[in-house]
């Protein structure tokens, strides 16, 4: 594996880089591929941002945007993906980056368990964010975080940190988001936007859905499920779903929460948390996902209540008695 160092090397070499990010981003997808677009403009270092589906609505808030592309507009000698365990996340950039591994080095930089180094290059280290690992790289490079890069390193940072919440938090994490906010980051309106901010519609799916959520194994795993009628019934969009999953793990009895989420006729996003002890990476692991020992996901097919009863089996191998 890659040194973050020798990784900043190969960046300062390169005349155009490609960044690439997973597919349906969240805020630290995002926050990592935006802060290292900023780093490597300060450098002169032609570079493009490349997310293959629409940003969720729940980010839209956040400036530059417009830098965001579906695919790239130019040839590139260098490729890096962020925030990705394996290339199949990247959708339909999965194919662009099979091209470019057999041309030029493809770099990794990410922060999941589940991640199976997949390019030339791979620095792979688990941490809250893996806009922690960005922020070491942009470092390396010898760039500047400046109040915009601060600012998109700050979105990844709350986000895939559960607004410091979750047991991956350590003084690095907080460390960081301090040395952000000196740079100008603001934490009142990100927090706002990102996790208190939101439209009528959301509100309304919101208490549709937890008035649904169902309880299995003496209380120990507990489900809420989206559909595209209810989405369509409220008015919201699948972006409005972030953080649903959270709300379940909030009841004192529960170990393991699930949010089962309608993204195509007979498709279901799994979203999987957990409070104490249950490795959910290992659960999604069983339907061909990852992600964290707390917080991963996975794709399931069929009927609505078979996949219920294939996602609760797999959940109960992993619940003490």
């Amino acid at each position: 594996m890659e040194t973050l160092q020798q990784i900043a090397n190969r960046l300062k070499k390169a005349k155009q880089v490609a960044i690439f990010a997973h597919m349906r981003p969240d805020g630290d997808a995002l926050g990592s591929a935006l802060s290292l677009s900023c780093a490597l403009d300060f450098l002169g270092i032609a570079n493009e941002v490349c997310i293959e589906t629409d940003l969720p609505s729940n980010l839209l808030f956040i400036n530059g945007l417009d830098k965001v592309k579906k695919k790239p507009e130019k040839e590139y000698d260098l490729l890096v993906t962020l925030d990705c365990s394996d290339e199949q996340r990247l959708g339909a950039l999965a194919d662009e980056f099979t091209k470019a591994k057999r041309k030029i080095d493809t770099v990794n930089v990410d922060h999941h368990i589940s991640n199976t180094k997949y390019a030339k290059f791979n620095y792979v280290r688990e941490c809250a964010a893996n806009c922690m690992n960005v922020a070491l790289l942009i470092e390396y490079l010898g760039a500047p975080i400046d109040k915009t890069t601060a600012e998109y390193l700050l979105i990844g940072l709350l986000t895939d940190s559960g607004n410091f919440s979750h047991d991956d938090v350590h003084e690095e994490t907080l460390l960081l988001a301090a040395k952000l906010v000196a740079a100008g980051a603001d934490i009142r309106y990100y927090n706002y936007n990102l996790f208190k901010k939101q439209p009528k519609a959301r509100a309304a799916l919101y208490a549709m859905t937890m008035s649904g959520m169902r309880f299995f194994f003496n209380d120990r795993f507990a489900l809420i499920t989206i559909t595209r009628e209810s989405m369509k019934k409220c008015g919201a969009d699948n972006g409005m779903t972030e953080g649903f999953v959270d709300f379940p793990l909030n009841v004192d009895t529960v170990e393991v929460a699930a949010s089962v989420m309608e993204v195509n006729y007979r498709q279901y996003k799994i979203s999987l948390r957990s409070k104490t002890y249950a490795d959910v990476n290992k659960i999604a692991a069983t339907f061909g996902g990852g992600g964290h020992v707390r917080a991963a996901g996975c794709m399931l097919f069929g009927d609505l209540e078979d996949v219920v009863d294939r996602l609760s089996y797999a959940v109960s191998q992993y619940l003490e008695d």
